[in-house]
């Protein structure tokens, strides 16, 4: 495939086909501020250096200090996430692009479009275990879409645009290039739009008409259907499509993790997100289902529990934009490969002339069997947990206070559950995390990608004290740069899914999950978050809560955390244990089932 890199050439017209002399380093900040790159997140090092000092000249790209590498990899995701456009991550060679490997895999998993610019050893060095040599390109296959590794400075305009082709396009992921040190000292010409030629790489565009119609007439003839929103949704910016069908047919939509706010909580068609820790009637809808329209998501196994049991009695129509996902771990009776929002375009238009020429399918008594399970299985807390507050209440707390277009990344555990059903979420692009690798740590450098792609917008970390002593250095970095950030510290003192994991599953053996910050204070997030440059509050009563939250709030000349002391002893309600069931749910420690044999939707 060969297209002209006309990506997102922001140079003026008049120079953009101009030759410029210059070294190797000089076209590395050249392709990036040709491709629009307005942030990059790094620490510099030998090999990389040569790129920092013409990086240092440029008016176009911002270079953020982080303080470790594996932050600048979830600051280049969150603002990946957050805007939509590529997020870029830099690093010198050695252990500087290893630190990238954790994050680079979380963006891998969740599909998040990164480029990662690593710095290698000299040409004459590599494969000699030279001091800071590691094949970083190897190391990454698994985890990424692509890599090149550059041989000479004259190849690093095409290389650029490449990556930045195939980390944002089709399925969106992450791209490694990395550049020996004497190519970046190598003196070179710079030609700009260079020829991206992809031989064997090609995206997905219109879906096939045979397979739409096919489609309409699973949506035509089913009773029980769900449309099963995957994070695709998102990625192809089909969040308004999405709501014209569910309009136009009546059906029931379920968010997962990763498409929370693809589609308007407060609709009433919304039935909330499904899988291990989602709502009740989330999950009924799909157990239930005759028809499953997967739309841009897995069937991970987080959503559908133990395989042979999931969904037993439904259909599947499956649209996703990679053809390997289409029936890897759920057989597709129709499969459509393509970008979600072209292919609801196509389903739009042929479900729109079936309504004309006959009546829409009858779906109320679906309707009312699900409505029926969300008024008995509410997603509630108990609101006293003991002397200290319900962690749900916080974060619900935060969300009411909040407008619709706050954008709120969570770090992995209890907390982001919590966060996933107390906040609602109406807008795409709003809830950002970990969602397949579920890395802790992620939270508080997110959160500040996504602050850098948005000034404007207020940006809440929603962190568990064992997340945040994990990366919550980077405080500095966003005191420093000034990156405004609210962080809310929801401090159970325990590395809270261990615990309950332990609770349930061992009989309330508990080792090794107790902290420290509740009794001891160790740390004192108030005390640290001060020492790193930040407002910083404690909250220990629930009388105190809107007060705290909103001096929080009024805060915007530097980051802001909120040391939030809970109770340790609330759990993630409802849960299916893994490897069981959906048909079996965990609603406070006793396991009943979902449905009894028999029972009619």
């Amino acid at each position: 495939m060969t297209v002209s890199a006309q990506l997102v050439d922001s140079q003026p017209a008049q120079t953009r086909n101009l030759p410029r002399q210059g070294t190797g380093a000089d076209s590395v900040v050249w392709a990036l501020e040709a491709l629009g790159v307005d942030i990059v997140f790094g620490i510099p090092g030998g090999a990389i250096l040569p790129v920092y000092d013409p990086l240092m000249q440029s008016s176009r790209v911002r270079h953020i200090l982080v303080r470790h590498e594996q932050d600048a990899g979830h600051a280049a995701a969150g603002y990946a996430q957050a805007s939509g456009r590529v997020g870029v991550c830099m690093a010198t060679s050695g252990p500087g692009a290893t630190n990238l490997l954790t994050p680079l895999a979380d963006a891998h998993m969740d599909s998040v479009p990164v480029v990662a610019i690593t710095g290698q050893v000299s040409s004459s060095l590599i494969g000699k275990d030279a001091f800071q040599e590691a094949d970083i390109i190897g190391m990454t296959m698994s985890v990424t879409k692509h890599g090149f590794h550059v041989t000479e400075a004259s190849e690093i305009p095409r290389a650029l645009a490449e990556a930045f082709h195939v980390a944002a396009s089709g399925r969106p992921g992450v791209v490694v290039v990395d550049i020996p040190k004497d190519v970046l000292q190598e003196s070179t010409e710079f030609n700009w739009p260079p020829v991206v030629d992809l031989p064997g790489y090609s995206v997905p565009t219109s879906p096939p008409q045979s397979k739409i119609r096919e489609a309409t007439e699973l949506i035509n003839c089913a009773e029980s259907p769900v449309l099963y929103v995957g994070g695709g949704v998102i990625k192809a910016q089909a969040s308004r499509q999405l709501l014209e069908l569910a309009e136009l047919t009546g059906i029931p939509v379920v968010t997962t993790l990763m498409a929370r706010g693809a589609f308007p909580d407060s609709h009433p068609l919304h039935y909330g997100m499904p899988g291990m820790h989602g709502s009740v009637a989330a999950v009924a809808a799909m157990q239930r289902s005759d028809l499953l329209i997967a739309l841009g998501a897995r069937f991970d196994d987080r959503v559908t529990g133990r395989p042979e049991s999931f969904a037993p009695t439904a259909r599947v129509l499956h649209i996703d934009i990679d053809p390997a996902e289409i029936g890897k771990n759920r057989r597709a009776d129709v499969g459509i490969v393509g970008d979600c929002r072209e292919v609801l375009r196509a389903l739009l238009k042929a479900l729109a002339f079936d309504r004309v020429t006959s009546p829409r399918p009858e779906l109320a008594a679906w309707r009312t069997f699900l409505d029926s399970t969300r008024a008995s299985y509410p997603t509630g807390y108990e609101s006293s947990a003991g002397p200290l507050m319900a962690p749900q209440l916080v974060i619900e707390t935060i969300g009411r206070a909040t407008g619709s277009d706050t954008i709120y990344a969570a770090g992995v555990g209890q907390h982001q559950m919590w966060a996933a059903h107390h906040i609602e979420f109406e807008q795409p692009r709003t809830w950002l995390n970990s969602g397949g690798l579920g890395t802790m740590g992620y939270a508080v450098p997110a959160a500040m990608g996504a602050k850098l792609a948005f000034p404007e917008r207020e940006v809440w970390a929603i962190d568990g004290d064992g997340c945040f002593q994990m990366t919550g250095r980077e405080l500095a970095t966003a005191a420093i740069e000034g990156i405004p950030i609210k962080v809310a510290i929801i401090n159970n003192g325990m590395l809270g899914m261990v615990r309950q994991l332990q609770a349930i599953h061992y009989d309330e053996r508990f080792t090794q999950v107790d902290l420290g910050t509740h009794r001891q204070r160790v740390p004192d997030f108030v005390l640290l978050a001060e020492a790193l440059g930040c407002a910083a509050l404690r909250c220990e009563r629930a009388e105190d809560l809107h007060s705290v939250i909103e001096q929080a709030r009024s805060i915007n000349d530097r980051p802001v955390v909120i040391d939030f002391v809970v109770s340790d002893q609330a759990l993630v309600w409802p849960m299916v244990a893994a490897g069981t069931s959906n048909d079996q749910i965990m609603a406070a420690k006793d396991v009943r089932p979902l449905f009894n044999e028999g029972d009619d939707a």
